[in-house]
């Protein structure tokens, strides 16, 4: 599938494109990535430099000159962020991203790629417990997941209207529920519950304030397992068809914050605040379609995911640390 091929990653020097890269590169493809981040952040993360191009997608041009020439694209690019992120700086993020979107969906469409993968996201689902692929019209998504839900959904719509129109078969789309792992943004200002959370107690922050009661229930998925979905859908996917890729499990904060205090060095009391929101209750991806299309399921537990994140947090800390700084200033 991938031997030979000319494959373009966006956002491919963030937590899922380093990665994607490095499965790609083993497979014999030929790899090209454009990110926004610096050439410093691509030489400490992609094993070489020649491949980066750094390149603003909110350009058509640059989506053009990016995609001419590719067999198939993985568009990663995302605008990253936590709950308190997704409510105070909306236009900054919904802006960027629904451009970024659209130029490159149309550049890849004129230029006759192949196999375009749209990652969406379990935040563009309505509030519902466990969160089924046909389910995503069933109401707006939530308050803090309104804007980018909104963008992740045109995106999709984009890609069915070049398929019923044009035939244009490339596009395969998978929604990802909370991704985590190596090379993600682990500024606890900016960053998402568990590297946020690891990067406060490996710090040494004692006591560490978490957002909420622990209550809340979520669905995260490790990096390394993301990709692997990843790559089964582009391969297996029926054009425009929305894959969950999901643990399918749903696991509490409170069991997240106990299961990383477990694993560093030194456990710190934690100490919840009620005052600060949380998002949904409960956030579960259904993924019986994965299994069956895909033949896919989630392998990483939560307990090793979350060891092998904050082992590579601890021998990568400046690394990991600027990260944020990079991505929201």
């Amino acid at each position: 599938m991938y031997k030979g091929k000319k494959i373009l990653i966006t956002g491919g020097t963030g937590t899922i494109g380093v990665i994607l890269t490095k499965r790609l590169l083993a497979q014999g493809a030929k790899v090209k990535v454009v990110s926004i981040d610096s050439q410093e952040r691509a030489r400490a993360v992609l094993p070489d430099i020649s491949m980066f191009h750094w390149g603003d997608l909110r350009d058509y041009k640059t989506c053009v000159e990016a995609a001419e020439g590719q067999d198939y694209i993985f568009h990663l690019m995302a605008v990253k962020g936590n709950t308190q992120i997704g409510v105070s700086k909306v236009a900054s993020a919904y802006v960027p991203f629904l451009l970024c979107n659209t130029n490159m969906m149309e550049a890849a469409f004129r230029c006759g790629v192949k196999r375009y993968m749209f990652v969406g996201s379990i935040g563009q689902y309505p509030a519902l417990g466990i969160r089924h692929e046909d389910d995503v019209w069933k109401g707006p998504p939530e308050a803090n997941d309104r804007y980018m839900g909104i963008a992740k959904r045109a995106g999709e719509a984009q890609a069915e209207a070049y398929f019923h129109e044009y035939g244009w078969d490339a596009p395969r789309i998978v929604r990802l529920s909370n991704v985590y792992g190596p090379f993600d943004d682990f500024d606890p200002s900016t960053a998402h519950v568990i590297p946020a959370l690891i990067s406060r107690m490996v710090s040494g922050e004692d006591p560490v304030k978490v957002a909420g009661d622990g209550s809340a229930v979520r669905d995260f998925i490790y990096s390394e397992d993301a990709v692997e979905g990843m790559l089964l859908a582009l391969e297996k996917a029926p054009p425009c068809l929305p894959i969950n890729l999901g643990s399918g499990v749903g696991c509490t904060v409170k069991s997240v914050v106990e299961t990383i205090t477990a694993v560093v060095p030194k456990k710190p009391r934690i100490e919840w605040d009620l005052s600060r929101p949380t998002g949904d209750k409960i956030r579960i991806l259904a993924t019986q379609r994965a299994k069956e299309i895909l033949g896919f399921g989630a392998k990483t537990p939560l307990k090793e995911g979350i060891r092998k994140t904050i082992e590579w947090f601890v021998a990568n800390t400046e690394l990991a640390k600027r990260r944020g700084k990079e991505l929201h200033g």
